[in-house]
């Protein structure tokens, strides 16, 4: 039996394998924090920065988000928490700092994925993500910037820029 066992296993692994190689998000929207106070290094988002987070999760409410990740920072966290809430999935931090081990981890997932980072960081993780269109930085008085990503049937993703309500 354990041998019949062993001799499927490989027949599996390779019969599912295209499968496993097509996992990818559906979509990937990337946005800045919300408008955050001034008050410390680590602000928490102001009023206005609280009403955008809401906005934005009720812009993806029926984006069907199955994963949301953020740095660990107060605006981020905060700015990503209603949609996470929203969605009832758990809210992952990451690095910043490596944000090509963020693309490595989305690309293996399925589902629309939210990303909230910084005006320094999104550019790059937009055209990480095989986005067009990012500037170099997102001026630091601009929150209303919403990137969606979607991958095209040439496998080229298509970049499609939003803009949110404060």
């Amino acid at each position: 039996m354990t041998t019949k066992l062993m001799r499927a296993l490989p027949l599996a692994a390779a019969l599912l394998a295209p499968a496993w190689a097509l996992a990818e998000p559906s979509a990937i929207y990337i946005v800045r924090h919300a408008e955050k106070g001034l008050e410390s290094k680590d602000p928490d988002l102001t009023a206005t920065g609280r009403q955008r987070a809401l906005n934005l999760a009720t812009m993806l409410r029926k984006a069907g988000i199955s994963h949301v990740f953020s740095t660990p920072t107060a605006r981020t966290r905060q700015t990503a928490e209603p949609v996470a809430v929203d969605s009832h999935v758990a809210l992952a931090a990451y690095d910043p700092r490596n944000p090509q081990a963020l693309v490595d981890q989305v690309r293996a997932l399925d589902g629309a994925v939210l990303v909230v980072g910084h005006s320094n960081t999104v550019p790059d993780l937009v055209r990480l993500f095989g986005g067009a269109e990012a500037d170099k930085e997102i001026p630091d008085s601009e929150y209303s910037r919403l990137y969606q990503l979607t991958p095209g049937p040439d496998g080229q993703m298509r970049t499609v820029r939003l803009t949110s309500l404060p």
